[in-house]
Parts: C-alpha cells; sequence; structure tokens
C-alpha cells in the first residue's frame, strides 16, 4: 500500500483502510489519510482486460467538460504524479484513487419512488451532459455487453453445444425465451434508426452508482468503468429491471416479484425531466420497449451460463443460474402488465 500511495506523493503512515461493499467486481476501500477522505479501487482486470480504456475514457469526458465550462459534478480519478489516472503495483495490478465525496451516502435496495427519480435523473443528467459529444470517441471497455444480438447467438451455441441433462430438464424455458425472440428484431432495428442516437451511456445504472445526500436527493453518478458509447434503452432498461420489483434477482420465491406502476414511472419522469429535449419522439415512445430489452437479455445470459456450467456467473447451489433466469423470465410476465402505460 505504501508503494501505491507513494505513485500519488502520499504516505500510508497514519492512514487507515476500510472496506465498502456492495461492488461485484472490483475491491474498494476508503482511505482516510491525515483527515483527508479518498475512495481507492482495485480495477479487476479479469473483467476489464485493458484498463487504461477506463482512464482514457474518463480523461475524455473530464476535459470535454473544461471545454464548455460544465459545472456538471463528475467525480474524476486523482492523477498520480506522472500526470496518469491509475496507479500500477506490481502484486496487484491497476488502482485509481478518486475524491470523497463528503456528505453522502449510496442506497442498496429502491425503496421508494421518489428514489427511483432521483436516480434517473442523475443518470438522465450524466448523459444531457456529454449531449455535445461525440460518442464514438469513446473507447469499449467490455465488448458486446448489452449487444442483445450477440446474446442470443451466445444463448443459441449453448443450446448446440452446452450440458445436455441441463438443456433437456428447461424445455419451458427455452420455449418462453424463443417467444420473445422477436426481440432481437427490435434491437436491431434500433440501431439502424437515425431517430435512436448514439450518446455516451453508463450501463449500469443499479441504484448503488448514485450518490445521494441525506434527504435521499441525488449527488451525482460514479463508476464509470462501464461508461462506453450506447443507447438509452441500456441505461433506463438496467433501472427498470433493477428498481421496478422489491425481489431481486437471487429471489426463488416468485409470488414477491412484482412490478410497482409507480416505480415505472418515476423512471419515466426523472430521465425525460434530465435529458430535456434530448430524447427524440421514437425515443421517447420506447420506455418500455427499454426494459424488456434489459430483462430479456439478463434472462438470456442466466440460462446460457446454466447450459454452460455456469462458467460466467458461477453458482452457489447446483441449479443457481436456472433459478436466476426463472426470475427474470418471471419478471419479464409481470413487466408486460405495464404495455398499456
Amino acid at each position: 500500500m505504501n508503494n501505491l500511495l507513494q505513485q500519488y506523493g502520499l504516505q500510508f503512515h497514519n492512514a487507515t483502510l476500510e472496506i465498502i461493499s456492495g461492488g461485484l467486481i472490483n475491491q474498494t476501500w476508503k482511505l482516510t489519510l491525515n483527515e483527508e477522505r479518498f475512495i481507492l479501487q482495485r480495477i479487476n482486470d479479469n473483467v476489464f482486460k485493458e484498463p487504461q480504456k477506463i482512464a482514457s475514457n474518463v480523461r475524455l469526458l473530464a476535459n470535454h467538460l473544461k471545454e464548455i465550462s460544465s459545472d456538471y459534478f463528475l467525480v474524476a480519478p486523482i492523477k498520480t504524479q506522472m500526470g496518469e489516472e491509475l496507479a500500477y503495483e506490481t502484486s496487484n495490478g491497476y488502482f485509481r484513487l478518486s475524491p470523497f465525496v463528503e456528505n453522502s451516502k449510496t442506497i442498496h435496495v429502491v425503496e421508494t419512488p421518489e428514489q427511483a427519480y432521483e436516480a434517473a435523473l442523475q443518470f438522465g443528467k450524466f448523459t444531457q451532459a456529454f449531449a455535445g459529444f461525440e460518442a464514438t470517441q469513446l473507447q469499449v471497455t467490455i465488448t458486446d455487453f448489452h449487444n442483445l444480438a450477440f446474446r442470443y447467438k451466445q444463448f443459441e451455441h449453448a443450446l448446440r453445444n452446452g450440458n445436455q441433462e441441463r438443456i433437456n430438464e428447461c424445455s419451458s424455458e427455452i420455449a418462453t425465451v424463443q417467444s420473445y425472440s422477436h426481440l432481437v428484431s427490435d434491437y436491431l432495428r434500433i440501431l439502424n434508426n437515425p431517430n435512436f442516437k448514439l450518446r455516451v451511456t453508463h450501463h449500469d445504472t443499479k441504484i448503488s452508482n448514485v450518490l445521494f445526500d441525506s434527504a435521499d436527493k441525488g449527488i451525482c453518478v460514479i463508476d464509470l468503468d462501464t461508461v462506453m458509447p450506447g443507447y438509452f434503452i441500456s441505461d433506463v432498461g438496467d433501472m427498470m429491471r433493477t428498481y421496478l420489483s422489491p425481489a431481486n434477482e437471487e429471489e426463488t420465491d416468485f409470488t414477491k416479484i412484482e412490478v410497482r406502476q409507480d416505480f415505472f414511472k418515476a423512471i419515466m419522469m426523472g430521465y425525460s425531466d434530465a435529458m430535456k429535449n434530448e430524447l427524440s419522439q421514437q425515443e421517447q415512445s420506447s420506455f418500455f420497449f427499454a426494459g424488456q430489452f434489459l430483462i430479456y437479455m439478463q434472462a438470456l445470459r442466466f440460462l446460457t451460463d446454466y447450459f454452460n456450467n455456469d462458467q460466467y456467473y458461477g453458482s452457489k447451489y447446483d441449479a443457481h443460474n436456472l433459478m436466476r433466469a426463472r426470475n427474470q423470465l418471471c419478471l419479464m410476465q409481470s413487466y408486460a402488465t405495464l404495455a398499456s402505460l
């Protein structure tokens, strides 16, 4: 740790480290040093094969905000004494150090429509802040992350080559997944529709990636590792998937899965209020599809991983990824009740 902090001109003497839980990919600590507080993260290079791409993207975004004299609050990493956004430590890989946002908190479960609204508002403000930025300048940090056509091909490949015993027991789930395959065609049409703009997109809009103040008002978004060129359906869809039901993807009692209409409306309103006139009429008409898109893709990914013997997500018990897939398919069916909104 001392070798790492020396790259920032800091000494570990009298410093304290506190592990921050909640992240699934990177390791995160709160570092307190001489009454100053920082966030220290180790980049998971098993997921992010080229961490320098993350650093490059954040640098481009920060520079853009300076160029247009924007007052948008971007939590950018502190540079090392060599002017780098990332520090490298021989035994442990890449790290970044960021300022700790004082008087802030994170929320891990969305409990009220007001929280959903504030989170959607913040993710909308993030994308809107870069409305004049050419998104293709950003590098792709995870290839095909939200590419539904690619995910469906992975599913079909797993059907042909996966664990045959597991495949044989899932005829009902397979049929349900295939019955929704028209969503892949809908997604491909969006990619070729000039009314859907390629934007600076966060791609991981779970509630814990928003900082709130003590009054539950949003401050800013954090964890910019998955910021890439993308479409608004990715960010809105991920909020729909993770905010609408009080039961998350690990729930095995599917009677607890429900879709809360007021939360759906809160997400739509918050995101639209932040984006202002940025969304085209066709984009504004696609909020419902955004939820379908993300829920379906996650169901596909869980079922695919189950057929591939849990290589990607891992499992805590034999049918873990199958239950996750069933959970998301149940959420998909509940979500259909919102089609008329």
